[in-house]
C-alpha cells in the first residue's frame, strides 16, 4: 500500500523524471520565461536542489536538509524578483509535469497542486500589497 506522496509520485525515479519534466516545460514553454531567465543558463544545480528538496517535502527521504541544511526557502530566493508573473509561470510548469505523471488519482493531483501554490507564493516578494 502507498503511504507517502513521495511513494505516489513514484518514488526517486518518479521525482527525478517530474523534476526534469518541470525543468524541460520551463526551459520549452513561452509563457515560462519569466521564470526560466532568473535561472543560470546549466539548470543542473537548480534541478539537483529542487529534487533535493521535493523529496523530502513530499514525504521521502530528507535529502535538502542533510545535504545543504534548512531550505529557508524565502530568504534563498530573495535576491530573484518573484511576483504574480514568475509564481504562476512556475505554477504552470509543475502543473503540466505532474499531470504527465502517470496514475495520479485526481484529488491527489488537486491537493499537490494547492499546497505547491502556497510554497510558489510564499515566494513572492514583488507585487505584495502591504495592509
Amino acid at each position: 500500500m502507498v503511504t507517502t506522496p513521495y511513494e505516489r509520485i513514484g518514488g526517486e525515479q518518479g521525482l527525478l523524471r517530474l523534476v526534469k519534466r518541470f525543468y524541460e516545460l520551463m526551459s520549452s514553454l513561452p509563457e515560462a520565461q519569466a521564470i526560466r531567465r532568473l535561472h543560470p543558463t546549466d539548470i543542473s544545480t537548480s534541478e539537483h536542489k529542487l529534487f533535493l528538496f521535493l523529496s523530502g517535502w513530499f514525504g521521502g527521504p530528507p535529502l535538502y536538509l542533510q545535504q545543504v541544511g534548512h531550505p529557508r526557502l524565502r530568504a534563498r530566493h530573495l535576491p530573484f524578483p518573484i511576483g504574480v508573473a514568475e509564481r504562476d509561470a512556475w505554477m504552470l510548469c509543475m502543473t503540466k509535469a505532474l499531470d504527465e505523471i502517470p496514475g495520479l488519482d485526481e484529488l491527489f493531483r488537486q491537493q499537490t497542486i494547492a499546497a505547491l501554490f502556497r510554497v510558489a507564493d510564499h515566494m513572492r516578494n514583488q507585487d505584495i500589497s502591504v495592509s
